[in-house]
């Protein structure tokens, strides 16, 4: 509830005692759920209360605060979803407040004078005022804001009045045809009754525009190059952006998508005249005009036409006079939203010239740090994969050599445990393919091998244990002993007979770990 005067009495008074109650039982911090009360019942604004607070010495608990407030307004949100176009919670618009007429067809770009305010609604109650601060729906009796419907976001802008000042952030229309303006007081007081201006904002119109056309224009587009079967099946129209839902059985190859871009930006520059009609449904189906599949449709339907015929589409939404208005068209992804539907995002106007530049700028960066130019790029970039290719395949080559002369040199150093050969070793700075690699070539070399080999990484070992054909045989199984391994230094593992990791986490333990191979290899051979 928003209150133009609260009542500062009686809500001083619930104050002193909601105080008190706090300081007999010692608490310093003053609730948050006390200051919703006092801002929902007595319209104490929550900074009042805060430096009440804090005159006694306390602080407030302003989370708590602003979770029941966003509490209240989801439990509001919820009540106008349920009541549909009844209004929302709990306020119902009746015959006194008329539906919205729509001016923003036509003289657009300048403001519009003579308003009449019909309605406020703040906190989910209708209202006579509201003043600077407060955030609240506004209905007029006319409005250039195009309400966000047909996939097309909503206008933003200003109400104006001498000493006055409405932010408009937000437009929607219930199914009563009143346009609700959202948005806050920047200055002044508005009420009920007044007359006001109200001005778009003109740069964003434009470019929400350039997107629309556009969309036409992809829709068309998408048509000659895949077919008739081509529906739309849903779109987003934002300013200079556009997400554009279509059914088709399989993503669009590259010369595809590069048609489609094609024919979109040829019909921008054919520089096509955009004409808008109100016709009978029927004669406008007889032009051509396609709708939108699943979409109901009265007697009447506004018709956009852009080229005399190149794209005639069904459509309450704002456009170009022109097509070459909506500047450059540039596809950033395609991509399945769902099974036989596909989706193109894209970008026009000066948003696709931000992109454009920064490909440039990245495609200039990535030539000089390849010291090449630009036009050379692709097969510098080829060039240089080729050569880490081979540069790969010949450290891997050493690296294969190292390990088996590390190899060599550990089997070495086994001992023997009744007729098998026992070593253990920490590897230095080898990962775990390092530890497999030299795992497996000392089990292939020597059959009667049992090896634990260890490597430290920070905080964390890994253990690898390998047991060669003849010590399986003999019932000593490397997951058996990399299990107790592991845990002794705080860690687990396991895996095949013949081949297995774990890790640890306890550093200290590492050599107690190793110590014990030599006792699990005696259990396992009964010695």
């Amino acid at each position: 509830m928003v209150f133009s005067h609260f009542d500062i009495d009686g809500g001083l008074r619930i104050f002193t005692d909601l105080l008190s109650g706090h300081k007999e039982k010692g608490e310093t911090v003053f609730s948050g759920a006390d200051a919703f009360k006092l801002y929902d019942t007595y319209g104490f604004p929550l900074d009042l209360t805060l430096e009440m607070v804090e005159e006694q010495g306390m602080t407030l608990d302003e989370e708590a605060f602003r979770r029941l407030m966003e509490e209240q307004r989801q439990r509001a949100r919820k009540a106008r979803e349920a009541l549909g176009d009844l209004g929302w919670a709990g306020v119902e618009f009746g015959k006194e407040v008329p539906s919205t007429e729509f001016t923003g067809y036509r003289d657009w770009d300048r403001a519009l004078t003579g308003a009449r305010v019909t309605a406020i609604v703040a906190e989910g109650e209708q209202v006579e005022e509201i003043v600077s601060g407060v955030e609240a729906i506004v209905v007029l009796d006319r409005t250039p804001f195009y309400a966000e419907m047909g996939g097309q976001v909503a206008d933003r802008g200003v109400i104006f009045a001498d000493g006055m000042g409405f932010e408009v952030t937000d437009v929607q229309k219930n199914k009563g045809g009143k346009y609700m303006h959202y948005g806050k007081v920047t200055e002044g007081v508005l009420k009920v009754g007044d007359v006001v201006c109200a001005q778009i904002d003109v740069e964003r119109r434009k470019a929400i525009m350039r997107a629309h056309s556009a969309t036409h224009l992809l829709d068309t587009a998408l048509r000659s190059v895949l077919g008739d079967h081509v529906h739309q099946a849903g779109s987003l129209v934002e300013p200079d952006r556009l997400r554009f839902d279509f059914t088709h059985f399989s993503a669009l190859t590259p010369e595809e998508l590069a048609e489609v871009s094609r024919l979109v930006n040829e019909a921008i520059m054919a520089d096509y005249e955009v004409r808008t009609e109100v016709l009978p449904i029927e004669e406008a189906k007889k032009r051509g005009a396609i709708a939108l599949f699943g979409e109901k449709y009265g007697d009447t339907v506004r018709v956009v036409d852009m080229g005399d015929g190149y794209s005639v589409e069904f459509c309450g939404g704002t456009h170009l006079s022109n097509t070459a208005q909506a500047g450059v068209f540039h596809i950033s992804s395609e991509f399945s939203v769902a099974s036989g539907v596909r989706r193109i995002e894209a970008t026009t106007g000066l948003a696709s010239l931000k992109v454009m530049n920064r490909n440039q700028e990245l495609l200039f960066e990535a030539a000089a740090a390849l010291k090449t130019r630009p036009d050379e790029l692709r097969d510098k970039a080829e060039s240089i994969m080729t050569e880490m290719k081979n540069l790969h395949q010949t450290v891997e080559r050493l690296k294969s050599r190292e390990a088996a002369g590390e190899t060599d040199r550990l089997l070495f150093s086994t001992h023997e445990v009744g007729s098998l050969r026992v070593l253990t070793a920490t590897v230095p700075d080898a990962d775990a393919d390092r530890l497999r690699q030299m795992g497996d070539m000392l089990r292939d070399k020597a059959p009667n091998v049992v090896a634990v080999l260890a490597s430290v990484s920070g905080e964390k070992i890994t253990f690898l244990c390998v047991c060669g054909k003849e010590a399986v045989e003999k019932g000593v199984k490397a997951g058996d002993i990399i299990k107790q391994v592991s845990a002794i230094a705080g860690g687990k593992g396991g895996g095949k007979p013949d081949s297995a990791m774990g890790g640890g986490r306890d550093i200290l333990m590492l050599d107690n770990a190793l110590a014990m191979v030599d006792n699990v290899v005696s259990m396992k051979l009964g010695l």
